[in-house]
């Protein structure tokens, strides 16, 4: 009967005792143990056949069951205090939770305290950074009151000196105190609504005005006039000697006083060349009687060489391109004489300078013609002079050659061409490059027509003119004739003299010939007869 009682305590305990996985598993982990008791699927059979596992363990029952119930009796105990244990928790619990309610209430003051000290912080703060902004304004504008009161310090000081060194022609102060004054003004733009300030723009624009009139007025003092026009043309050396210690004076006393990219002493020396070449002119116009060809020639030998010390001083940036900028490489000239004049000792050479065809020397030099343009009206002076120079030259060969006599047969002078016809040709050379130096006009024209006339007369006076006389010709032998033959006519018979001067006179007219037409197809290839259609028939249609 009462092991029925047990079984049925333990299965009811059981079931009150019943726990979940999740609890069971938490209160091993809490509360970890190895007795078997303590396990959730403890079962009690199991647990006494563990205890009992032979008849034999069963003598010491006694022994087990007392142990038993000696846990019991501390299991009892340790629920008897846990359960006396709670009856002060309920009193505990109020009393720790008025005590934390005081707790939060007396936080909440201090945290409101803190927002009080906060707020009060912040606006300390913000009046102290008002404070710093207005103390940081007026620094600002102190610093500019006191930046432009030394500008107007400077300013007022300045014009004053301006004015003072204006009056004592102080250029070299004045040209660095006027740019520092300007710089100056500029910052008082904004401010010429004020009455003294414009005061004072306006007096260094009077000043300004004032310095240009004055600086005008001693350039000219310093530059008369009548310097540039003082002389003829026999004198015009002394023109540019005096322009050139000029330039030098003004440079060691004016040059530093203007910026070195005005070019300031350039300037000067083309006003006086574009001065000099109207006044020259002028001249020349009112005493066109008074020029002779040394004088002319004189002249603009001098001319092309101040052009020349010009160009080797000067960039020539101010003639036309404005000031800064370099001139232009000036381009490849069809003067077809502008050439080296090497190889003319003899005639081979002469040839060879005919047929080799040379690069011309262009004229790199912007002053080219800057003075001596005002030459090219009076070059029929040279031109009337080389004509009546080789109307001499053609008489001297005719007289030459009625003294000397034809060429020797059983010579080398036996069917050479004639010495006078290379004379000829390197005068007219040498004439050409020199007036093609003077100008590429007109004065071109006429001495190109003047030559066809000669070498006309040379024809006639020096090889037809000498030909030998035969008897059935009653007007002489010509070159046509010789170079044509008739049928039926009779063959003419000559000496052996008479052989070697129709050979010498045939091939000085054939030389005459190729080189006049070498000239002309140089001309065509520079393109000197699309420029002057007046030079088309060229010195070889006389022959």
């Amino acid at each position: 009967m009462m092991e029925d009682e047990e079984l049925e305590f333990v299965e009811d305990l059981e079931a009150i005792l019943h726990l979940t996985p999740e609890v069971q598993l938490a209160i091993e982990q809490v509360f970890p143990s190895q007795d078997p008791l303590d396990r959730a699927d403890f079962n009690a059979v199991e647990y006494i056949n563990t205890l009992f596992p032979t008849e034999q363990s069963l003598a010491n029952i006694d022994e087990v069951v007392n142990n038993i119930r000696f846990k019991i009796r501390r299991l009892d105990d340790n629920i008897r205090t846990v359960v006396r244990g709670q009856t002060n928790v309920g009193q505990d619990g109020r009393q720790a939770l008025e005590e934390a309610q005081k707790a939060i209430q007396q936080l909440f003051g201090k945290i409101k305290d803190i927002k009080d000290k906060a707020e009060k912080s912040e606006q300390m703060v913000k009046e102290i950074t008002r404070d710093i902004k207005q103390l940081d304004h007026a620094k600002r504008h102190l610093t500019t009151s006191i930046t432009t009161l030394n500008h107007l310090h400077m300013l007022a000081g300045g014009v004053d000196s301006l004015e003072a060194m204006t009056r004592k022609r102080q250029y070299g102060e004045v040209a660095n105190l006027l740019q520092g004054v300007v710089n100056v003004l500029e910052h008082f733009q904004k401010y010429m609504g004020i009455p003294q300030i414009r005061q004072l723009s306006e007096r260094v624009k009077a000043a300004q005005s004032e310095l240009g009139t004055q600086i005008l007025a001693d350039f000219e003092e310093t530059f008369p006039a009548q310097g540039s026009k003082v002389a003829w043309l026999d004198k015009i050396d002394r023109r540019y000697a005096w322009i050139k210690r000029q330039l030098v004076d003004y440079e060691e006393k004016y040059g530093r006083m203007f910026p070195e990219e005005w070019c300031m002493t350039e300037r000067i020396a083309v006003e006086f060349c574009h001065i000099t070449r109207t006044e020259l002119a002028k001249l020349m116009r009112a005493r066109a009687r008074e020029i002779e060809v040394k004088l002319l020639l004189f002249a603009i030998q001098r001319t092309t060489n101040f052009e020349g010390l010009l160009a080797k001083r000067f960039s020539g940036c101010t003639l036309n391109n404005g000031p800064g900028k370099k001139p232009e490489t000036p381009l490849e000239p069809t003067n077809p004489f502008l050439e080296d004049e090497s190889g003319e000792d003899n005639v081979s050479e002469k040839d060879e300078d005919l047929d080799r065809p040379k690069k011309p020397k262009a004229p790199d030099n912007p002053f080219h013609g800057i003075v001596s343009k005002c030459f090219e009206p009076h070059l029929y002076v040279y031109i009337e002079s080389q004509d009546k120079n080789l109307g001499e030259l053609i008489d001297r060969f005719v007289a030459d050659f009625r003294a000397q006599g034809p060429p020797k047969s059983g010579t080398d002078e036996g069917g050479a061409v004639l010495p006078s016809c290379a004379d000829l040709f390197v005068y007219y050379k040498k004439c050409m490059v020199q007036c093609s130096q003077l100008s590429t006009g007109e004065p071109m024209i006429a001495l190109t027509t003047i030559f066809q006339k000669y070498l006309r007369e040379y024809a006639w006076k020096i090889l037809s003119g000498n030909l030998p006389k035969t008897s059935t010709s009653s007007g002489g032998l010509t070159i046509s004739s010789l170079l044509k033959e008739k049928e039926g006519s009779e063959v003419t018979k000559f000496t052996m003299e008479e052989l070697c001067l129709i050979c010498s006179i045939l091939s000085t007219a054939e030389y005459c010939l190729a080189t006049t037409q070498q000239l002309e197809e140089k001309l065509k290839e520079k393109g000197y007869l699309k420029q002057y259609p007046a030079l088309g028939s060229g010195p070889g249609c006389c022959m």
